[in-house]
């Protein structure tokens, strides 16, 4: 129950973010509830397919759909306070990727994946809706920059296919997504990047 109580919270943080994206880019209402909605269950509803695991989980149980027009709503009236709401928006982001990750993990698990395709399931549920925002909104995505995101997705992700085994779902759910959580605060409380690689100029 706490976990999914956090996974329609993480929903409704990622559908903010895509709505204040929107927002941002000057779209209309439709638009903001494209990117929230994207941004919310994008990569979960991939990951459902890739598995095989139909109905999505978000046709099954409405609820998702009435958190997204809930939370774009609430973004929408509030987005005079987005840049006052940055550093706790992130926190919850934070949060929702921890949770986010260990959902996806367990479920590729549940449906017989490899141990490397559960990570990657993980990673996808996490970062894959906020990379089909930033591309629908003409930006680079995140996760393909040198934010520590994807990154701190990856090694949640391993720890928990690692100890789920070892320790059953609860503790490693809880080790793991702590493990999540800690990266991507400690990243942008200490600015902390991953390097970026350019190629050389040649002087003609």
């Amino acid at each position: 129950m706490l976990l999914y109580s956090l996974d329609l919270f993480g929903t409704a943080v990622f559908a903010i973010s895509g709505a204040w994206v929107a927002c941002r880019k000057d779209m209309d209402i439709f638009g903001a509830m494209v990117l929230a909605f994207v941004t919310a269950v994008g990569g979960g509803t991939i990951r459902d397919v890739l598995l095989g695991a139909t109905p999505v989980f978000w046709f099954q149980d409405t609820l998702y759909l009435t958190v997204i027009l809930a939370s774009t709503l609430l973004a929408i009236a509030l987005r005079n306070w987005h840049e006052k709401a940055k550093w706790p928006l992130q926190v919850a982001d934070a949060l929702g990727l921890a949770v986010f990750v260990v959902i996806g993990a367990d479920k590729a698990l549940t449906y017989g994946a490899e141990p490397v395709v559960a990570v990657m399931m993980g990673v996808l549920t996490g970062c894959g809706g906020g990379a089909i925002r930033d591309v629908l909104a003409d930006e680079i995505p995140n996760v393909l920059r040198n934010e520590v995101y994807a990154s701190a997705a990856i090694a949640g992700g391993a720890l928990f296919v690692f100890l789920d085994s070892v320790l059953g779902f609860t503790l490693a759910a809880v080790i793991s997504s702590t493990l999540v959580l800690l990266m991507r605060l400690l990243a942008l409380y200490n600015n902390i990047s991953l390097p970026r690689f350019q190629l050389p100029k040649i002087n003609n």
